[in-house]
């Protein structure tokens, strides 16, 4: 699969053309492997494929309508937004199925969800949240009534009804609503935990098994006038740590031809999986947990520079708290190269006893052996842990293909442009 990005020789850096040469770019700089994307995109979607069920990655991680189109072709059912905004920018990009995993009462913006274009479901957990959004949509004057999932929640965890009868109550509501229309239900798992022993998946599945008990419970008649407008019910929840565990509690009710009864539809909402990390999903993804063969592979980097080595053992790079994500752990030091005639080349083992011990806002603190052979000047390549809260930190993203490894800085071979 080839990733679409802009050539480097138009990529604008303010004013200036960026050179193809990335050591050239002045740092810190983001970068995506389009290599290790693709590859990404296309595990993820055969492995939905084979599961039996489909796919609305969650776009707030990237916010990179080329990106999404990427995940389209390859397969996805729809594209997940987190807010109206995020809604409308997926309506701009085409999107022509977009889940709501939240809630929006302004008028205008439920107008534009409710229009013709793009079929947008939209998540609420309350009976007060009903009527607001219903009564709004009826001030804006929609034409189209807009659909509904309910949200399941757990105590103590985010946002949901907090058990079957008020999610319910809920519904009942949607069905005597004006201007709403009941379309399923929805969860998200990783609201209940992000650990990944045994105890937390036990909690993931107990969780998982109720989403399953309100659905049973919501068969038949509850459906109907949304069904009766050409709908299929949508059962969905699943981010990138659990989506294994989504798959095995609610996979059996995938049935969108509706072969065994209402028409459902199970559709995974996993999102960080398509740039994926070198710390935090490294670890808790479910390819880490199961012997399948399977992996994502790393495609962000954070390129820095060591502007200072003020005392022996710490060096200080220019990349800090406003470029990069520390919510889920410090970036890890992979790499180190060093510009020079003829171009930069790698540092062999620069960094191999390093570690990012603290961020500011443009600062890197790196603790190195006294003996390291860092020099200021040299460019050191950072894998981050998190994409969603690095990326939103960038409304242009370098491209590379990579491969990694090489004695040389790869070339950058265009750009991804945010729209956060």
């Amino acid at each position: 699969m080839q990733i679409a990005s802009e050539p480097a020789t138009k990529v604008a850096f303010t004013e200036h053309a960026w050179p193809a040469a990335l050591e050239d770019l002045p740092t810190p700089v983001l970068t995506i492997d389009t290599r290790a994307l693709a590859h990404n995109i296309d595990t993820m979607a055969d492995w939905c494929r084979r599961a039996g069920v489909d796919l609305a990655p969650h776009g707030k991680t990237t916010m990179a309508p080329s990106i999404w189109q990427q995940q389209l072709d390859a397969g996805a059912w729809g594209i997940t937004v987190a807010t109206a905004y995020q809604a409308e920018v997926a309506r701009e990009a085409g999107v022509s199925r977009i889940l709501l995993a939240g809630t929006t009462f302004s008028p205008d913006a439920l107008a534009l969800l409710a229009s013709s274009g793009s079929r947008v479901h939209m998540w609420l957990d309350s009976v007060a949240g009903v009527k607001i959004v219903d009564e709004a949509l009826g001030r804006a004057g929609a034409e189209n009534p807009l659909a509904v999932l309910v949200e399941l929640g757990a105590v103590g965890a985010r946002t949901g009804a907090r058990s079957i009868p008020a999610a319910l109550e809920v519904a009942a509501a949607v069905a005597d609503a004006e201007h709403l229309v009941l379309a399923g239900i929805a969860g998200y798992e990783g609201a209940v935990s992000h650990e990944i022993d045994a105890e937390a998946l036990h909690l993931v599945d107990d969780y998982l098994a109720t989403l399953i008990e309100l659905r049973d419970v919501l068969d038949g008649d509850a459906f109907a006038d949304w069904v009766a407008m050409g709908g299929e019910v949508i059962l969905t929840a699943g981010g990138s740590i659990y989506f294994d565990r989504v798959v095995e509690s609610l996979g059996f009710r995938h049935d969108p031809e509706g072969r065994r009864g209402v028409p459902t539809r199970v559709v995974l909402r996993s999102g960080s999986y398509v740039t994926h990390d070198h710390d935090h999903y490294r670890r808790v993804t479910p390819f880490a947990r199961a012997s399948t063969g399977e992996s994502f592979l790393p495609a962000l980097d954070l390129w820095a520079s060591v502007i200072s080595l003020p005392e022996p053992g710490l060096a200080l790079l220019n990349a800090g708290r406003r470029d990069t994500a520390d919510d889920e752990g410090f970036p890890v030091a992979l790499e180190a190269y060093r510009p020079g005639p003829g171009g930069a080349r790698r540092i062999e083992g620069a960094v191999a006893a390093a570690t990012v011990t603290g961020l500011n806002d443009q600062h890197a603190f790196v603790r190195v052996p006294v003996d390291s052979a860092l020099a200021v000047g040299d460019l050191v390549r950072l894998g981050i842990s998190h994409p969603c809260t690095t990326i939103d930190k960038w409304t242009q993203i370098a491209t590379i293909d990579d491969g990694r490894g090489g004695d040389r800085l790869p070339a950058v071979t265009g750009r991804l442009t945010t729209r956060f």
